[in-house]
């Protein structure tokens, strides 16, 4: 079909001020915050799930590719159109469509943002817990294509634990429904675990059930300072075999103490090898108890440890994490953050020595890493910086990245515990994954034999 009647079609479909095809339009939804890049042909924002079931059908019947997009804070080439295409803008879907406390759950669109979903649940007592970096911008849509979590998910998961129920746009248009209201079911396949962290390439996602939680009554944050990330890594591993499960369990190491403190130096983070951020949460009698836990089981690896006095030292402390993504480049003006091998997962045990490993890769070339990151659930973000007009830091990134991820492999690990596989990780797929890609390549040609949707992506 001709991209005139195609254009025609579409903008029947959504309406003309609907559809972009402008080369300055286009170019906006031709990356996300990784290195992939793709152009689209058009970029069309639907309002209902009518409108998507019928843009899909008539990507199907003329195999075009089409990749939904939220608001494009991925990390991995997620929702980039490496092969053109369609991009679907599902930020104009952002409606609340039922509030059912008494059941725990709320019915929403995939392009409300992450933070203003929580702003709607605060005032009725309640919250949805997985919180990741980008909570601000992020949308739920993204964050259930993604099975993101975030800072939280030590003790409450990640978002694959809070989604009951799904509405979603097969890729011959069909609209299915996954799950249901309760919060347990047997009945059949479990089809909404299937669709939640496949990036969109086996369905697009237009309606979510969610699980929330009560909002905890008491909250405190204690810091714990040390030598070297190694000896952090061993209190972790300390802190949670003894019993204890914090709300969040961060790690900052001596780089990004470094970055923060210049970025605000208000802040005043301690100077140290590493840094351990603890969050308990409940009642006051169980905060209190967890924190005196904590202390115990670091004090034989610290050489510092401090509870927040008050709430305002509280938020304080946590508004310095917060901190990280802003701050990574302030050590060197002249380098540039590259998010390229920084997701990586390990089992609990490995912590000590995956840090470890980290700072030999650091020191083989010569290349400066910042780790931080969720270390309560062997997730670690280890941040590169590097003058991107300069070959040589482009080949030694790439080789300490690659180095990274293989060493998380062959720790029993992962290429990414969060921020999703799309098309910068695709290639780790095969060695961590093994006869089990098989499984999933099987799987994506049963549900979109075309392979319209969201092509390019987790190696499929």
């Amino acid at each position: 079909m001709q991209n005139t009647v195609l254009l025609e079609k579409l903008q029947g479909i959504v309406g003309k001020t609907n559809v972009s095809t402008s080369t300055a339009d286009l170019y906006c939804y031709s990356c996300d915050a990784s290195q992939i890049r793709g152009m689209p042909d058009f970029v069309i924002r639907p309002d209902t799930t009518e409108q998507i079931s019928e843009i899909v059908k008539l990507a199907y019947d003329n195999e075009i590719p089409i990749t939904p997009r939220g608001a494009g804070t991925g990390l991995a080439g997620g929702a980039v159109p490496v092969e053109g295409g369609i991009v679907l803008d599902m930020s104009s879907m952002k409606r609340v469509l039922d509030l059912d406390l008494d059941n725990l759950q709320i019915v929403v669109e995939p392009g409300i943002v992450q933070e203003k979903l929580n702003a709607h649940l605060e005032p009725h007592g309640f919250f949805f817990p997985p919180d990741p970096g980008s909570s601000a911008m992020c949308t739920l849509g993204g964050l259930i294509a993604n099975n993101g979590s975030g800072m939280r998910s030590v003790k409450y998961g990640t978002t694959r634990n809070y989604v009951l129920a799904l509405e979603v746009v097969l890729a011959d248009g069909t609209v299915i429904n996954t799950g249901s209201k309760t919060m347990k079911s047997v009945s059949g396949y479990s089809l909404t675990d299937l669709f939640v962290g496949s990036e969109g390439t086996l369905g697009i996602i237009t309606k979510a059930t969610l699980k929330v939680r009560a909002l905890p009554k008491e909250r405190s944050v204690l810091l714990a300072s040390f030598e070297n990330p190694e000896l952090a890594g061993k209190a972790v591993v300390k802190v949670l075999s003894s019993g204890i499960v914090p709300s969040a369990c961060e790690i900052l190491d001596s780089n990004i103490i470094q970055a923060i403190n210049a970025y605000d130096p208000h802040i005043g983070l301690p100077k140290a090898g590493a840094i351990l951020l603890f969050e308990v949460d409940g009642t006051e009698n169980t905060v209190r108890e967890g924190i005196v836990m904590i202390e115990d089981a670091c004090k034989s690896l610290a050489t510092n440890i401090r509870a927040a006095a008050n709430k305002e030292e509280r938020d304080e402390i946590w508004a310095a994490r917060r901190l990280v993504g802003a701050a990574v480049s302030r050590l060197d003006p002249m380098r540039t953050r590259v998010y390229v091998g920084e997701d990586v997962g390990v089992p609990i045990k490995e912590i000590p020595r995956m840090l470890h490993k980290v700072r030999e890769i650091s020191d083989e070339f010569g290349l400066p890493i910042m780790t931080y990151g969720h270390i309560g659930d062997g997730n670690l973000h280890t941040g590169m910086c590097i003058d991107v007009l300069e070959d040589g830091d482009w080949d030694k990134l790439n080789r300490a990245a690659d180095k990274i991820h293989l060493t998380a492999i062959e720790m029993g690990g992962t290429v990414t515990a969060e921020h999703g596989v799309g098309g910068a990780r695709a290639d780790y797929l095969e060695l961590e994954l093994g006869k089990a890609l098989d499984v999933m390549m099987i799987i994506k040609k049963a549900l979109d034999p075309k392979g319209i949707l969201n092509p390019g992506k987790m190696g499929v």
